[in-house]
């Protein structure tokens, strides 16, 4: 009778182990933790925190109800990636949603055992996040931006509307490994169209107004490579880029909300929201090394009318007509 008991016990211990995270999480005081590394602020990146845990409630996983979530918050400081990716392992969340290439990059130096997703990267592979698009390995996967690869689309774009242009300032966060990648393509670009770049690399927020007052003269256009410093003082540096008198070109809507000319990329709350998929996946059991990596499925033109009329330009009606948002 006695190894009998002995017996069911360990079936049932065996039992416990095997549990899904999901099933877990009906226990109270057992919900299962997502940790969540945002690159900006609250404020600035509302729109894709409300985007993923909106689809994560669509999945069953109701925040306070049957999932936790830890937020912290990088404000575009490559440091602090770093301090809050090792307090989330200490934490031991069951996941880390990591907002951005930065991000998941502390996030893999920090853990190779908790599961990572990022919900945007512009160069997974070369920034060593995965092995492959198709087969990730370890313990990382998401979703990439393509930002490098849509560089001479942008370039195209502004010269519709600057069609004389020859001299393009590129603003670029040194610190930055995907800015790396992009810049390639967009030398690659100019070159083709016959532009020359003038580089204007930053690496803290302190050095964005005098690196404007070293550029007076000497560009006719600026290219902002989209990154979390860039994207959460996109209001200072379009405040200063529209009393320089230049039009800018941006990846994402937010910069021309905030000020910005014109943007074209990938539309990050669609891929925050595919994000909580790969999130759902995991927390039911499935490894990240076998979830491969996608691409973008919805991309965004979108156009301030407000900023070209500040800086007297005429956009064409037939860009116009391909916007996907106009801002006037």
């Amino acid at each position: 009778m006695l190894d009998l008991r002995r017996r069911d016990f360990a079936l049932l211990l065996s039992g416990a182990v095997a549990w899904p995270l999901a099933a877990r999480a009906q226990q109270p005081g057992k919900l299962p933790t997502i940790g969540f590394l945002g690159g900006g602020t609250p404020t600035g990146q509302r729109t894709w925190v409300a985007a993923f845990v909106q689809r994560l409630r669509e999945l069953g996983w109701i925040e306070g109800r049957t999932v936790t979530i830890e937020y912290r918050w990088g404000e575009g400081r490559a440091e602090r990636f770093t301090e809050i990716a090792a307090e989330l392992v200490r934490l031991k969340v069951d996941v880390i949603l990591a907002g951005g290439t930065e991000a998941a990059v502390a996030a893999k130096h920090a853990t190779s055992v908790i599961p990572i997703v990022f919900p945007s990267a512009g160069d997974p592979i070369g920034s060593r996040l995965v092995a492959s698009l198709a087969r990730p390995g370890g313990n990382v996967t998401g979703l990439s931006n393509l930002g490098s690869d849509l560089a001479a689309k942008r370039l195209g774009l502004l010269r519709e509307v600057l069609p004389g242009f020859r001299r393009l300032a590129v603003m670029a966060n040194a610190a930055y490994s995907g800015g790396v990648t992009e810049m390639l393509e967009i030398d690659a670009a100019a070159r083709t169209l016959g532009l020359e770049i003038v580089a204007f690399p930053i690496r803290r927020v302190e050095e964005i107004a005098p690196s404007f007052d070293a550029l007076k003269g000497r560009a006719e256009a600026l290219y902002v490579v989209g990154d979390p410093l860039a994207n959460t003082h996109r209001l200072r540096i379009n405040t200063f880029a529209l009393a320089a008198r230049l039009p800018t070109m941006h990846s994402q809507r937010e910069y021309v909300e905030a000020g910005g000319l014109m943007s074209y990329g990938a539309n990050f709350p669609d891929l925050n929201r595919r994000a909580a998929d790969y999130v759902d996946k995991i927390l039911r059991g499935a490894k990240p090394a076998d979830i491969p990596v996608e691409q973008p499925t919805k991309f965004d033109l979108v156009v301030n009318l407000i900023t070209a009329q500040a800086l007297g330009l005429e956009v064409p009606p037939s860009l116009l007509g391909r916007a996907d948002e106009v801002i006037e």
